[in-house]
């Protein structure tokens, strides 16, 4: 006998009898109605009917406890806490510049020569300022001296000694100024270095040789970015529906497109409080350290597991129909009968089987390899 392979035959026709004659001496035509549809019912298409049904070995789905997983997609990003500014106090013109974008660089290295006339003024006021305190503290030690011998009243020490504080302080702000601005007191120059602050790799540059550097200039202090890649962000889209499945702290296996195989681990840092209006996901930020093989801009797959385990059904492989991006099985539906259940297929398990993750339950019975069930049915 052949399978049923329709679920339903539907059988229209439509009749016009068109009836002449004489009536009411009128000569009018009398047209009849059609007739409604008729449907057929033919059979269940999910439902199959073999003449040998004992040919088709059948098994019992086992029972496994495994942990749902979610796999999600996500790029990486630098760590904005590891992200550090070069900047230049001094502005004015770059006269050297010893490092571009993406170099490695180490934490004291040269990176740019600034050529600023904001040395030359800070060195001014700072000479001054010694001139200052110097005159300041003799003028305080004749007052004290004249004090002792009676020859000035005691607010004039008083004044002085005042004076003598005030410049000591100027002398004090002038000195800082040229450390800030990164110039020695002792060896001047109008020519300022700076240096990487960290060590990691540039991922900014806003300065070229002979470029304007500093706020007075250029409208910004900075002049790199350096980013430590040692740590990493995961950044992910998880669906608002799977958000629940989610907490800070949980643990996430990492893998890299570029590098088959290559697992990471990371952990949750971060779970958005935003939604995209129009996707409905949340940004979920995973922290993982960067073996040296991940780089920005990356397209990794995160998977995370559920803290509690979950009873699913596995069966054989070969019991498994794929079909239009669809997985199915035939489970017995009576004498000569099978009928094709759509499941969702979950991980590959050792020996051969594969996890199930809906559709049927451990126990239920099915047929061990619907290869030969396909062939069987296309000899009918």
């Amino acid at each position: 006998m052949r399978p049923t392979r329709c679920g339903s035959l539907v059988m229209a026709f439509a009749a016009t009898l068109i009836l002449g004659g004489c009536g009411s001496g009128k000569g009018d035509q009398a047209l009849e109605a059609p007739p409604p549809a008729q449907v057929i019912e033919t059979g269940d298409a999910a439902l199959i009917t073999v003449e040998k049904p004992e040919q088709f070995k059948l098994v019992s789905a086992d029972k496994v406890d495994a942990h749902a997983q979610l796999n999600v997609t996500g790029t990486v990003n630098p760590d904005i806490s590891r992200e550090v500014p070069v900047i230049s106090l001094a502005s004015g013109r770059v006269v050297d510049i010893r490092a571009k974008l993406d170099d490695n660089v180490k934490k004291g290295d040269l990176l740019l020569r600034v050529q600023s006339p904001d040395i030359t003024n800070a060195f001014d006021i700072y000479l001054k300022a010694v001139n200052d305190e110097q005159a300041a503290n003799q003028a305080y030690e004749r007052a004290k001296d004249l004090y002792a011998h009676g020859a000035i009243a005691l607010s004039m020490l008083e004044q002085a000694e005042d004076t003598e504080k005030d410049a000591k302080a100027d002398l004090t702000a002038a000195d800082d100024q040229l450390t800030t601005l990164g110039v020695s007191k002792d060896h001047p120059s109008s020519i300022v270095n700076v240096f990487a602050p960290i060590s990691g790799v540039i991922v900014a540059q806003n300065v070229t040789d002979a470029a304007a550097a500093g706020v007075t200039y250029s409208g910004s202090p900075t002049a790199f970015t350096i980013a430590d890649l040692s740590v990493v962000w995961i950044i992910c889209d998880v669906y608002e529906n799977d958000i629940p499945k989610l907490q800070i702290g949980q643990q996430a296996q990492i893998s890299v497109s570029a590098y088959p195989g290559r697992m990471l681990t990371g952990r949750i840092s971060d779970v958005g409080p935003v939604l995209d209006p129009t996707i409905r996901t949340a940004k979920v930020r995973i922290e993982v350290r960067n073996p040296g093989i991940l780089r920005l801009g990356m397209f990794v797959t995160a998977t995370f597991e559920s803290k509690t385990a979950q009873t699913y059904a596995a069966i054989p492989a070969d019991a498994i129909l794929h079909l239009h991006d669809r997985d199915w099985v035939f489970v017995p539906a009576g004498e000569k009968q099978f009928r094709r259940v759509e499941v969702e297929a979950g991980t590959v398990l050792p020996g051969g089987k594969q996890e199930i993750l809906s559709g049927i339950a451990p126990g239920q019975q099915l047929v061990s390899n619907v290869l030969q069930l396909e062939e069987t049915l296309e000899a009918q």
